[in-house]
């Protein structure tokens, strides 16, 4: 009762304090919310608060990961908001991470100061701001020393959402900033004093490694649908046990399993490939197939769950790391499949190709390529990468034969291409003689001469056809 009482009073003498702001001409709220626009309604969207801590400010830090972060350009950013008389804590993973006794790679900060705000007092200091696409979303980002970048965003609450975007009002209030926030062990600060700010229990949760939202976990996921993947994500990073999931949270992941078709492709594949290659990842990818996420995010609403199996057990005989595309090709079960899985995700041209080439591919195994010798050939073929013949090894659980291929140190061709435009040879047709030439000189122990090959030519010559079918460029 104390959670939900404190956190609407706070909702609601921040949005009075904002209504006053604008009516002085203060630029604290940000465009293009407008005051006359935030109701009842808008503040009830915040959801049930969460319980929380009576006294946030409950533990300090003195740690070598926490020590580690303060340099000399982080100092004198600290002193910079000190003498403005602005509060700067770090936020976010950050904390989350020093906690863990992890040193912290990328640090977000969060200020008290509205961007107007920073962007004043960095001009009067001469200090140099890059990225101005941040502050539409209320960050900052000075260049300390000419040396040192710091994004550093203004606190906000998020009044309305449509599952992918936020209209905000700035805030000087931290706890109203941790309560939209994601995940309880993300919504987390510290001072630089070494002062926890936590008004969630997350650092409770992080002890106990729980991930759980903030408050209401339907009300979190509907801010921004994407966020499903972030539980999934950071369940691999800081659960201890892979199927120890709060069923409410699932519940509510699977009712919004929809939200996901919303969000772009490029950032669902950045989630999915950390997480399936994170701890259980096979385990995670399993749960979101039974909580219905697939078909939105392109993979297979029936996936191929026999072979995932398969390949995961394969992928432990060798070195990690693995591509994750290697994981996800698994679930699939054609090359169909693969091309539907990057138009909906935008994969790199090397994810996109090496998925293409495992299921063009993977049926030959122990048919057409069974020795050294015919992985070698496969690598000499125009347009296959020696990379993928390495994955389709992996793939196809073919130990010895991938350590001896990665052993190998393959010769030079001893022919070039401009030596056969003489006979007329060029496009598609110069690429089925070069392969023909190739697979000679493999045949040869790779001891073929360059004037030992050309003598083969004319009977290649009589083998080629005068329009190759252009799928031999994918062998």
């Amino acid at each position: 009762m104390y959670g939900q009482f404190r956190l609407v009073k706070l909702t609601t003498q921040a949005f009075a304090s904002i209504s006053q702001s604008i009516r002085r001409g203060s630029r604290m709220a940000p465009s293009p919310i407008r005051t006359r626009d935030v109701s009842p309604e808008a503040i009830a969207q915040l959801g049930k608060a969460p319980r929380m801590r009576q006294n946030p400010a409950f533990r300090m830090v003195d740690t070598p990961e926490f020590r580690s972060i303060f340099t000399p350009e982080l100092e004198a950013l600290v002193d910079l908001f000190k003498k403005y008389n602005y509060e700067l804590r770090i936020a976010g993973g950050a904390v989350r991470d020093i906690l863990m006794s992890i040193p912290p790679k990328d640090i977000d900060f969060a200020t008290t100061a509205t961007p107007d705000q920073m962007k004043a007092m960095f001009e009067k200091e001469e200090v140099r701001m890059i990225n101005a696409n941040g502050e539409k979303h209320g960050t900052i980002t000075p260049r300390i020393h000419d040396k040192e970048n710091f994004e550093v965003t203004t606190l906000r609450i998020d009044v309305r959402t449509d599952g992918r975007h936020a209209d905000v009002v700035y805030t000087t209030d931290w706890q109203l900033d941790a309560n939209r926030r994601d995940l309880t062990i993300n919504s987390m600060f510290l001072g630089f004093d070494g002062t926890v700010y936590d008004y969630f229990f997350g650092y409770d949760d992080l002890q106990e490694r729980r991930v759980i939202f903030v408050g209401e976990a339907d009300i979190r996921i509907k801010e921004d649908y994407l966020r499903i993947l972030r539980y999934f994500r950071f369940y691999g990073r800081i659960a201890k046990d892979a199927k120890n999931h709060d069923e409410a949270t699932l519940a509510a992941i699977k009712e919004n399993a929809e939200g996901l078709a919303r969000i772009s492709g490029e950032r669902i594949w950045m989630e999915l490939k950390k997480i399936v290659v994170g701890n259980f990842g096979s385990e995670l990818l399993l749960e979101m197939h039974r909580c219905k996420l697939f078909e939105h995010i392109g993979l297979p609403a029936n996936p191929n769950l026999e072979e995932f199996n398969r390949l995961c057990g394969v992928l432990e005989q060798f070195e990690k790391p693995h591509y994750p595309i290697l994981y996800i090709s698994g679930l699939l079960h054609s090359v169909e499949d693969a091309m539907e899985l990057h138009k909906r995700l935008k994969l790199s041209a090397y994810e996109r190709d090496l998925a293409r080439f495992i299921f063009q591919q993977r049926e030959k195994v122990d048919t057409e390529y069974t020795a050294l010798r015919d992985y070698q050939k496969l690598c000499l073929q125009q347009y296959v990468n020696r990379d993928y013949v390495e994955q389709l090894l992996k793939y196809s659980n073919k130990v010895d034969l991938y350590n001896q291929l990665k052993a190998w140190v393959k010769p030079d061709f001893p022919i070039r291409g401009n030596v056969l435009n003489g006979h007329g040879l060029k496009g598609i047709r110069l690429g089925f003689v070069l392969n023909e030439l190739k697979t000679l000189w493999a045949d040869s122990d790779f001891k073929l001469t360059a004037e030992e090959l050309l003598r083969q030519l004319p009977d290649i010559l009589e083998k080629v056809p005068s329009s190759p079918n252009k799928n031999k460029r994918s062998t």
